[in-house]
């Protein structure tokens, strides 16, 4: 029977939907199988559109929440008392939620101006669910009062169903302040931040103290509120001259560029947002001069109705180029300004990037391993997307090594090294011009002062002698090898083969033939390795899949294709998953005869053989390996059959087309290639790969090294 969990908050602003959507994604990193719920549509300010928690889970998440009861409806029902027929339709859809998961997260009304009766209802709702309840605050002078409330509110002979609370937005700006202040009202900005922190800190001791567990203060972030160009747009009804990157910039801070040039010069910084009338064209000249030279603005908003000369525009071309967005209002900068620090800061519902960091915020700074051992859930966690990358980060940073990246001065590679280096994944290596690499990441906002960047030209010749003792038999000298390191991959993989690093990782500009051909030439197979493969963690609706080979082994034999099945079996139970391998072919069994058949049937012999520990099963259809009812159907005495977790693919025009086809068609995620059977962790990086790829991959490779 599942399990429900209420999130009810202590008023408006807490961030219930925020903190909602991160528990679900805490336990789904468990493995946990949770569920959403929202009984009844209350719609935020400004809502047009369908109830936002269900649309943001349909769209976050694999769950298929039932639509919510409308508000209407739910009012009219209780004021003609038939509450108990209102309950029975809160019951009804609730079992709908409930059909397939452990944990039903329900997300309560929040009792503001326009729902008086929530916290009725919400009391109802557990009452008629038998559900416990979380608490969901924000820092405030009344909070313990509220508490008090809330713990009566749910309490009867038996006690209270309140089992815990969560304090968001520890630390965020006091009523009346704002993160998005004209460059004058900045001064006593730290002072201010000191004292929210020490108020939150407070609270947070206060709530440790309750009888109920405190199950997490989630710090407030400025970035996770920055609004996109485009909202910013569309709140001022502005006209939009040049569109660039009006999706994707997002404004963390504003600045009213009202003083004289060389007074304005230190506010041209990443993620602003410049106002300043249009016949400002000195102010409007510096700012495309600072976008040419790498600073993402966040944008120009010009004021006053008033266009820049079209003599100025045309100079400054190249930098609009950039992909700065450039709006036109008729109000005054006074007056723009003082409209944009009132500006809403609800997230807009379709600004999915940004929902999907909050949420993995909110789910970093819960007890969710509590929450887990509450629910008493007696079963073998699945292992979910979102919990397969949770673990790898987990594992990575708690092995501490150092992975050289080849291509130091790509802009990707750069923010995931400093990521990687932020959240304690892995010491990165940069390999570059120092000079490059600083000027890349200064455009992107960050700065490399804890990341080590090694100028190759400055390193390589002390790969020399090193490379020639390693290659001599292949007719290495001196002056080939000195060629060869003024590439980079060779150069890192050198680091690599002299344990200067523990591991490397490229391809982001590279083919996978220009990665690994250094890795086979100086690196080598582990001794109990037949040959390298590869693996590809397909990231699944509902859970993680290994395919194996799709990068490296054009047209294994049955010997090899076995070794690939054994290599990608335990790179699988190594990452988590218990494996259970299908190698696939294109008949189930005995029903197909034919050289490629024969061959799968020849290699699941030698790997049971081999390795009577594994489960393997094969000739096995795709369908057969992946789904139950067909398994049971095509093979019904198989132990893989509709249970596979491991897919073996019998060529790489099999694999590699199975992989992408899944990858583009149904919106996957892949981390890969992974490479098995070195003597060290070299891994491939697809060209298209994102900066979270890169991070994933790195990690991959740490734990490897490990």
């Amino acid at each position: 029977m599942s399990h429900a969990i209420l999130l009810v908050s202590t008023g408006a602003g807490a961030g219930l939907t925020t903190v909602s959507l991160g528990l679900v994604r805490a336990l789904d990193r468990l493995g946990v199988r949770a569920g959403f719920y929202k009984p009844f549509a209350q719609l935020h300010d400004g809502d047009q559109g369908p109830e936002r928690s269900t649309y943001l889970i349909k769209h976050m998440t694999d769950i298929s929440p039932p639509s919510p009861i409308n508000l209407r409806r739910a009012e009219s029902l209780l004021g003609s008392g038939k509450l108990g027929l209102l309950m029975e339709e809160v019951v009804a859809l609730y079992r709908q939620s409930a059909r397939h998961a452990d944990v039903v997260i329900i997300e309560g009304l929040v009792a503001d101006g326009h729902a008086g009766y929530a916290t009725r209802l919400n009391v109802a709702i557990t009452q008629a669910l038998d559900a416990e309840v979380i608490l969901v605050g924000k820092p405030e002078p009344n909070l313990e009062e509220y508490i008090n409330i809330a713990e009566n509110s749910f309490s009867n002979d038996n006690g209270t169903a309140l089992i815990g609370t969560i304090l968001n937005k520890v630390g965020m700006p006091r009523e009346g302040q704002t993160t998005l202040l004209a460059d004058e009202l900045q001064a006593d900005a730290k002072q201010t931040s000191d004292e929210n922190w020490e108020t939150a800190d407070t609270m947070c001791q206060m709530l440790s103290k309750k009888p109920f567990h405190f199950i997490g203060g989630i710090p407030w972030q400025t970035p996770l509120t920055a609004l996109r160009m485009y909202d910013v747009a569309t709140y001022l009804g502005a006209e939009v001259l040049n569109e660039g990157f009006l999706r994707e910039r997002r404004v963390q801070r504003m600045e009213l560029c009202a003083r004289t040039l060389v007074n304005t010069l230190s506010v041209y910084q990443p993620h602003t947002l410049l106002i300043f009338p249009g016949d400002r064209d000195d102010v409007f000249v510096a700012a495309c001069m600072s976008a040419m030279n790498g600073v993402r603005l966040a944008g120009i908003l010009l004021t006053g109705g008033l266009r820049p000369n079209p003599r100025i525009l045309e100079l400054c071309t190249q930098a609009i180029q950039t992909g700065i967005p450039l709006l036109l209002v008729e109000g005054t900068s006074f007056q723009t300004a003082a409209k944009l620090v009132n500006m809403p800061a609800e997230v807009a519902v379709d600004d999915f990037d940004l929902i999907n960091k909050a949420m993995d915020h909110v789910a970093d700074h819960l007890d969710a391993e509590w929450l887990k051992a509450h629910c008493a859930i007696e079963r073998k966690p699945r292992l979910s997307p979102a919990a397969f990358r949770y673990q790898l980060i987990q594992q990575a940073s708690q092995t501490k090594r150092s992975i050289v990246l080849p291509e130091g001065d790509e802009p990707r590679t750069i923010m995931a090294a400093y990521q990687c280096q932020q959240r304690g994944i892995a010491k990165c290596i940069l390999l570059g011009n120092p000079d490059r690499i600083h000027q890349a990441a200064i455009s992107q906002g960050i700065r490399l002062d804890d990341i080590c960047i090694m100028d190759p030209l400055q390193i390589s010749k002390n790969y020399i002698d090193s490379m020639v003792e390693l290659r001599q038999h292949k007719g290495m000298t001196a002056a080939i090898a000195k060629d060869q390191l003024q590439s980079r991959i060779v150069l890192g993989t050198m680091m690599l083969a002299m344990d200067d690093v523990d591991g490397l990782v490229s391809g982001a500009l590279h083919s996978t033939a220009n990665t690994v051909r250094p890795a086979f030439q100086l690196i080598g197979t582990h001794k109990s390795a037949k040959l390298v493969s590869s693996i590809f963690f397909m990231c699944l609706p509902d859970q993680v899949v290994v395919y194996g080979d799709c990068a490296i082994n054009p047209d294994p034999n049955a010997k090899q294709l076995a070794d690939i099945a054994i290599q990608s079996a335990d790179s699988a139970n190594r990452f988590g998953l218990d494996s259970r391998v299908a190698m696939i072919s294109y008949s189930t069994g005995e029903s197909g005869a034919g050289h490629d058949v024969d061959k799968v049937r020849q290699a699941t012999k030698k790997v049971r053989n081999r390795r009577p520990d594994l489960l393997v099963d094969g000739p096995l259809q795709y369908d057969a390996a992946a789904i139950t009812s067909v398994g049971k159907s095509k093979a019904p005495d198989s132990k893989v059959a509709g249970k596979a977790n491991v897919f073996i693919f019998p060529d790489l025009n099999t694999g590699n087309t199975t992989y992408k086809a899944v990858q583009r068609s149904a919106h996957v995620v892949s981390i890969g290639p992974m490479l098995q059977g070195l003597n060290k962790p070299v891994n491939d990086l697809s060209r298209g790969a994102t900066v979270e790829d890169i991070i994933y991959t790195i990690a991959l490779t740490v734990i490897q090294a490990g």
